[in-house]
């Protein structure tokens, strides 16, 4: 194609290159210069434009893109006309929209003036969605280049394509411990119903069994007998292991585990197993009780769409995997406090230590010195000293009753002190002065009690590690042999509740009234039961073990 600027006498017939107004005519780039154009642009005193003309072996733009388009356009897609230069291409059904990328970068390095972009391989689309484009850069393409393309395509086929979804019958198993609250469960099976319809599937069974393995097994030949291609199973508590229930009751029910945990996040602990009898079987994360995209998206989808998931694939998928955004540390100021980094999460901590102490009689009992694993010393200093060799900063503490005295007894730590004043009206008065007392740009934050010596750093730690509000997980609750404790870590989704909470059970309405984003941590002793109320507790406290 030869191209630039030439007199008006040799215009005719060229593409013009950059619009030109003409008088009251505006002449657009792309523009077939005629006759009466020529003699307008002359009366508008312009000497001299600048062109594009075909050469004899050049093929127009519309043509090239339109040849280009349908050679590499496979089953599921279809062409529009191309206009300009481009040719747009158009998934036809909902499904999975395919691309061989080694062929895609191939055909792109035929010849720089044919291009064809595409949305990422594995993304699903709708009917009528644009799923590629095939542009010519210039206004014309080598008769040579659109060849070349065309015998790429007939040797290594169609590069794009679309995998339609199938009707699948899904089965889904949910298990229950016994504080599991049915709303949960029923919320679960309404979140999946819908995200299997949004791909033309359906929830053909669903069940809740006990958490244990013979049930969940029972329930996987039942869910066989309902005609299930697809099982669906969502445990009470997350999958920790290849041997943990979930997969051990799919392996004694004949079926095989391929892979466990994704680079997804949200999604990380989804299960990969198949059934000779059923097919694909997905161990569930539990961020899968939210209808927001996960992992678990990215596996039903290819499922639907016929497209086999191996654990190989399932590795392959960390770039990108990154669904949600994770928070991120606050604007800095002059003096930032020391904000700990749990992963991305930073959580404070909330020692509340303003009681009157009215059980224990005539002493403070915070004040009383008690054993712990760093020796003897007063008891809300254990506390305190638990949460400093932790990773949560800041470790506020919420002061009341002989606040002067406390203050003392916790001199030279590295903490931030509050006072209320209301002390004297119950827990949730300490628990408000204490998250208001907190800085600006935090995750969460672990609301203690003084009278708790008993709880150390590690399974303070553990409640932590557990949290993860884009998995669903934005209140963790210790437990010992199926029992809840403290402390409770709350995500800086609720401080706002917090801050306004009333009566003498703290925060306790939220955890109930948000069963959905509760995770609990099982502890290996019963310390997040003991706190220290009368001198009975106080006695068993300094009693030495049996």
């Amino acid at each position: 194609m030869k191209f630039g600027p030439v007199p008006l006498a040799d215009a005719e017939g060229a593409v013009l290159a950059h619009r030109v107004r003409a008088g009251t005519r505006m002449l657009t780039k792309g523009h077939l210069l005629s006759a009466d154009d020529i003699a307008a642009l002359r009366s508008a005193g312009i000497k001299e434009v600048i062109v594009a003309r075909a050469e004899a072996d050049d093929i127009g733009e519309d043509e090239a893109s339109a040849r280009a388009a349908k050679c590499v356009t496979g089953n599921g897609l279809t062409v529009a006309k191309a206009f300009t230069g481009r040719a747009n291409i158009f998934a036809a059904s909902d499904g999975v929209f395919t691309a061989e990328r080694q062929t895609v970068d191939a055909l792109n390095r035929i010849d720089e003036s044919i291009t064809l972009a595409t949305v990422p391989a594995l993304t699903p689309v709708k009917a009528g969605d644009m799923v590629a484009t095939v542009k010519i850069i210039p206004f014309a393409a080598p008769t040579a280049a659109v060849n070349a393309w065309e015998e790429m395509c007939r040797a290594y086929g169609a590069a794009l394509g679309l995998k339609p979804f199938r009707a699948l019958a899904a089965a889904l198993i949910q298990t229950r411990l016994p504080d599991t609250k049915a709303s949960v469960l029923e919320k679960t099976v309404e979140t999946t119903r819908g995200r299997l319809a949004a791909i033309g599937a359906s929830l053909v069974y669903d069940t809740m069994v006990p958490h244990d393995e013979a049930a969940v097994t029972q329930a996987i030949a039942t869910a066989k007998s309902h005609g299930a291609s697809l099982l669906l199973v969502m445990g009470a508590s997350a999958i920790q292991d290849r041997r943990d229930i979930i997969p051990s009751a799919i392996v004694a029910s004949g079926g095989r585990v391929d892979h466990f945990g994704m680079p997804v996040d949200p999604g990380n602990l989804l299960l990969l197993a198949s059934h000779p009898d059923i097919g694909p079987v997905v161990g569930l994360p539990g961020c899968a009780r939210s209808p927001k995209m996960n992992g678990f998206d990215w596996v039903l989808e290819r499922i639907a769409a016929g497209i086999p998931v191996s654990g190989r694939d399932v590795m392959g998928m960390g770039v990108g995997g990154l669904l949600a955004e994770i928070p991120v540390r606050g604007q800095p100021r002059a003096t930032p406090p020391k904000l700990a980094v749990n992963g991305t999460h930073k959580i404070a901590a909330i020692v509340l230590a303003a009681g009157q102490s009215r059980r224990m009689g005539v002493r403070n009992k915070l004040t009383i010195c008690v054993p712990g694993a760093s020796g003897d010393k007063p008891m809300v200093a254990q506390a305190v000293d638990a949460a400093l060799a932790s990773q949560a900063r800041p470790v506020v503490v919420v002061l009341g009753h002989e606040q002067d005295r406390v203050r003392m007894l916790l001199a030279g730590r590295d903490l931030t002190f509050t006072v209320n004043p209301d002390y004297a009206e119950g827990l949730s008065t300490s628990l408000r002065a204490g998250v208001r007392a907190l800085p600006p740009g935090l995750d969460g934050a672990l609301v203690m009690l003084g009278d708790m010596p008993r709880v150390g750093t590690r399974e303070i730690e553990a409640l932590t590690a557990a949290f993860n509000p884009v998995e669903g997980r934005s209140i963790v609750v210790p437990t010992h042999l199926g029992k809840r404790g403290n402390p409770v870590l709350f995500g800086s989704a609720y401080f706002e509740a917090m801050a306004n909470a009333s009566g003498d059970t703290g925060a306790k309405h939220l955890i109930g009234e948000n069963e959905d984003q509760v995770v609990e941590v099982e502890m290996a002793s019963d310390a997040i039961l003991a706190d220290v109320d009368d001198p009975a507790a106080l006695a068993g406290l300094r009693s030495p073990a049996p």
